[in-house]
C-alpha cells in the first residue's frame, strides 16, 4: 500500500514538472491604461494596421473610435481602408478560407479576447502583455517564429519590426533528480525600430486598447456609479438629520 501511495506521489509530481517545463514563462502584469485617451488612440492606430488585416473585431465599429477622442474625419483620413465606411464594422479582408490554409486555423475575433483570456496566469491583459512580448525566431515553425506563452502557434510576429528579433535564454537546473530547462530571459539578435522601453510602451498601449473594445461602456459606467455613491451618501446625511430632527421631542 505505501508503495502504491509512493507511486501515485511520484506520478502526479512528475505530471506538475512537465507543466512547469512547457510554461517557461509566467504571466507580466500589464499596465493600466483604459483610462488614458493618448494611450487608447495610439492602441486603436496599432490595432488597425498591425491585427486588422488578419483579425477582426466583427462587434466594433470604427464610428466607436469617437468616444476616445478620434474625429470622423481623423478616422477616414488614418484608420480606413479602400471601400470602408466610419460606420463599418471591424472586419477583416482576409478571406476564412485562405487564412485556415495559411495559418491552420482562422484567425479569431478579437473583440472579446481581453476577456476571453483570463485564467490561472493573471488577466486577459496580463496574457496578451505578455503574449506579444514572447515571440521569437523557430525556422521549423511555417511562419518562422513561435512562442513562449504559446508553443507552436501559427500566428506570426507581425511587431518583429518594432521589436526586432529576440531569442530566449534557459539554464539548467536539477529539480527532484530532474534536469530543467528553466527561462531567465531574452538576448537581443536584431534590434527593432522601438527601444525595448518603447515596444513594451507600445503593446501596453495596444493591450489597453483592446480592454477598453471588450468593454466600451466601461469607464462612462464607472464615472456614473461614482456620482451615483456621492449622492446617496449626500442623501443619507440629509434623511439622517431629518430623522432626528423630527423625533427629536418624542422620547
Amino acid at each position: 500500500m505505501k508503495k502504491l501511495i509512493l507511486t501515485v506521489l511520484l506520478a502526479f509530481g512528475a505530471v506538475a514538472l512537465a507543466q512547469a517545463a512547457e510554461e517557461p514563462v509566467h504571466w507580466d502584469q500589464a499596465p493600466n491604461r483604459t483610462n488614458d485617451l493618448p494611450a487608447l488612440q495610439t492602441g486603436a492606430k496599432l490595432f488597425v494596421n498591425y491585427c486588422l488585416n488578419c483579425h477582426s473585431a466583427a462587434y466594433m465599429r470604427f464610428n466607436r473610435l469617437e468616444d476616445l477622442g478620434i474625429s470622423s474625419q481623423q478616422i477616414k483620413d488614418n484608420l480606413l481602408t479602400v471601400g470602408d465606411k466610419v460606420g463599418d464594422l471591424m472586419k477583416s479582408p482576409m478571406d476564412p478560407k485562405e487564412a485556415k490554409e495559411w495559418f491552420g486555423a482562422v484567425p479569431p475575433d478579437l473583440t472579446l479576447i481581453a476577456r476571453a483570456r483570463s485564467g490561472e496566469g493573471g488577466s486577459g491583459a496580463d496574457y496578451l502583455y505578455t503574449y506579444l512580448r514572447s515571440f521569437y525566431r523557430d525556422p521549423s515553425r511555417p511562419t518562422g517564429w513561435n512562442n513562449l506563452v504559446f508553443p507552436n502557434v501559427g500566428m506570426p510576429h507581425v511587431l518583429w519590426e518594432l521589436q526586432g528579433e529576440r531569442e530566449p535564454v534557459f539554464q539548467k537546473v536539477e529539480e527532484h533528480g530532474q534536469e530543467l530547462e528553466v527561462f531567465t530571459g531574452w538576448k537581443q539578435v536584431t534590434p527593432g525600430t522601438l527601444t525595448r522601453e518603447q515596444y513594451d510602451q507600445a503593446v501596453g498601449d495596444l493591450v489597453g486598447y483592446l480592454q477598453w473594445m471588450g468593454e466600451p461602456g466601461r469607464n462612462h459606467r464607472v464615472r456614473v456609479g461614482v456620482w451615483v455613491m456621492l449622492f446617496l451618501v449626500g442623501f443619507t446625511i440629509i434623511v439622517w438629520r431629518l430623522n432626528a430632527a423630527f423625533w427629536k421631542d418624542i422620547k
